[in-house]
């Protein structure tokens, strides 16, 4: 059974979530009113994933992820932020936070969030025990402009690398989040050439224009490529779209006040703030990501990538 624990102060914002969460699913919602009786919860309910308000009194939603990434660190916590919010919000998202949802944009975006993150966590649990025997790994996909298919490449990634035991589980989760916002930015943007001024004037009309371009020349003809390659002490993801490119040095500064709230830069922070390096090509068609083993990780077997 899926249980999401919402943390807010406010009853009306909690209830807003709790019913936006449950409208297209059976999950079971639990609330806290802040961090402290969250942590309480966590306790006694034993919540999949949690979802929370950074400005909170008692103890705050940064707090609560530090806790977390401290005593539960297996729990994926999802913040909501608000306008004033967007430096502790980017704060919470490098020290455990598995992603973010502005209050305003609810309604389109805290659903299809939280399910990604489910069905990403899901998922890989199933190939784990058959992953632990795996030894070497270094793979490459060619993708068409298809997101079913383009969203599944994270998951067996994450799965795959568990094997190699390289870091805790909420990090290989909030890397899949990391490759995730690469390879859907590459076919988005850099494929399909879409602008993210059109998401945030109106959300159906921008993926409506995705399908469309999707079939259409010279779009449906570009492909994501993307590679992995793993060593005993990291991983590297290289992620390249038939694109045009951009000037990714323009790309404003999602955590100046504000830009936390516009859709520009989005995946650009997570990747920043979940990876240890993010390097772009200077056509800004590709984009490399590292990460490295963490410390205390389990090494109980030997790997080698050729």
């Amino acid at each position: 059974m899926t249980k999401v624990l919402v943390v807010d102060d406010s009853p009306i914002d909690r209830r807003l979530a709790g019913r936006l969460l449950v409208k297209e699913s059976d999950w079971t919602i639990v609330e806290a009113v802040d961090g402290r009786d969250a942590l309480a919860k966590i306790e006694a309910e034993d919540p999949t994933i949690v979802v929370t308000d950074l400005n909170m009194p008692e103890l705050d939603g940064l707090q609560l992820v530090e806790e977390m990434k401290s005593s539960f660190p297996h729990i994926p916590v999802v913040l909501m932020t608000s306008m004033g919010s967007e430096e502790v919000a980017v704060r919470a998202l490098r020290i455990g936070a598995a992603g973010y949802v502005p209050k305003r944009r609810l309604a389109e975006d805290l659903h299809t969030t939280v399910s990604r993150l489910l069905i990403t966590r899901q998922q890989s649990e199933t190939q784990t025990e058959l992953l632990h025997r795996l030894t070497r790994f270094e793979c490459g996909f060619c993708l068409e402009n298809d997101a079913t298919m383009v969203l599944s490449v994270p998951t067996y990634v994450q799965s795959s690398l568990k094997a190699m035991r390289l870091m805790d589980e909420n990090e290989y989760l909030r890397m899949a989040v990391a490759v995730e916002e690469a390879l859907l930015n590459a076919m988005y943007h850099g494929n399909l050439e879409l602008k993210s001024e059109l998401l945030a004037r109106d959300h159906d009309a921008y993926y409506e224009l995705a399908k469309r371009r999707a079939m259409e020349l010279p779009y449906k003809e570009r492909r994501v490529f993307f590679n992995v390659k793993v060593t005993p002490t990291e991983a590297e993801f290289t992620i390249r779209d038939q694109g045009s490119g951009f000037d990714h040095g323009q790309l404003p500064d999602p955590t100046a006040p504000g830009n936390l709230e516009i859709p520009h830069g989005r995946g650009v922070l997570l990747m920043r703030s979940f990876m240890d390096e993010v390097k772009f090509n200077g056509k800004g068609n590709e984009v490399k990501l590292l990460k490295k083993r963490s410390t205390g990780a389990i090494d109980e077997i030997g790997l080698t990538v050729s």
